[in-house]
């Protein structure tokens, strides 16, 4: 059944309440510029950069928590090159009090710089636990992996969702960004099938130029056909324009069944800017 348009306004404002936002630890300025229009409490993830220290990212952390919003700093499991190197992040994150939530993930590099394989190695580590941790979100991906098999992709996130419910840890799978609502509602669909009742956030670009937008689903795998392309607004013959996530959060708000999708929210990756993001989720449920 086809949800209403009030049905589906509704749903959408449903799916933009306790949105979440991601920066890079150089961003501190830019959030900063877009605080404002940022609800207080909002989960404002920092990445896990090859070319940050560790510095970086926990002022980054420090400034999310000081603005009132909640940091969740990112683990990027590959890039650790010890034991120790985790302890001592992890630390930093405890004595700073910004270590309640984070989100782990493998990360980018081919081969483990050190002795975590994935995401699913830090969590059975035990270390999260023991300094404080208390909510721990792990990666979903609706249209697949350029570089890992769709089995593989289901039985980590099946692991990864075990291995959290075993340690009576709290988590959130937070997706790839993509721009096919109906590959996300039927990916969501699956999971649910499997057993795995975490709350998931779908990942959105914010508005951004079309060429960004191309050029980051390029570089993630991320599905740009012609007939997906034109379902979510790209037009990929004039890559000068800026394209929001307004149709594709009309779709998602009008497949949403909260009976078969479970709890769903959105997490904003920032492409465009964190103020043009803010401002524009502020703009879109005036008018939702």
């Amino acid at each position: 059944m086809t949800a209403s348009p009030i049905e589906s306004a509704a749903a959408v404002v449903s799916l933009l309440d306790d949105y979440s936002l991601e920066m890079t630890g150089k961003d501190v300025p830019k959030l900063d510029e877009a605080r404002a229009t940022i609800p207080a409490g909002t989960r404002v993830n920092v990445t896990f950069l090859g070319n940050e220290d560790l510095q970086m990212r926990l002022s980054a952390a420090r400034a999310v928590a000081r603005w009132g919003f909640v940091p969740v700093p990112h683990i990027s499991a590959r890039r650790l090159a010890s034991q120790a190197q985790l302890e001592e992040f992890l630390g930093a994150l405890a004595e700073s009090g910004v270590n309640e939530n984070v989100f782990t993930v493998a990360g980018d590099p081919a081969k483990p710089e050190g002795p975590y394989e994935d995401a699913l190695a830090v969590i059975r580590s035990g270390l999260l636990e023991q300094h404080g941790v208390r909510h721990v979100s792990i990666s979903g991906y609706p249209e697949g992996h350029p570089d890992i098999p769709g089995p593989s992709l289901w039985t980590s996130l099946e692991d990864k969702a075990a291995a959290l419910r075993e340690q009576s840890l709290p988590g959130t799978i937070i997706t790839q960004f993509g721009f096919d609502s109906d590959a996300v509602l039927t990916w969501v669909e699956a999971v649910r099938d499997r057993g795995i009742d975490l709350p998931i956030r779908i990942g959105v670009p914010g508005p951004a130029g079309v060429r960004r937008l191309m050029t980051y689903a390029a570089r993630f795998g991320v599905g740009t056909s012609t007939s997906i392309a034109k379902k979510y607004g790209l037009s990929i013959t004039n890559l000068m324009s800026t394209a929001g996530p307004d149709k594709f959060l009309h779709a998602l708000a009008g497949g949403y069944d909260p009976a078969r999708h479970g709890v769903l929210k959105l997490h904003f990756y920032t492409f465009g800017g964190m103020k043009a993001t803010s401002e524009w989720v502020v703009d879109f449920k005036k008018g939702a």
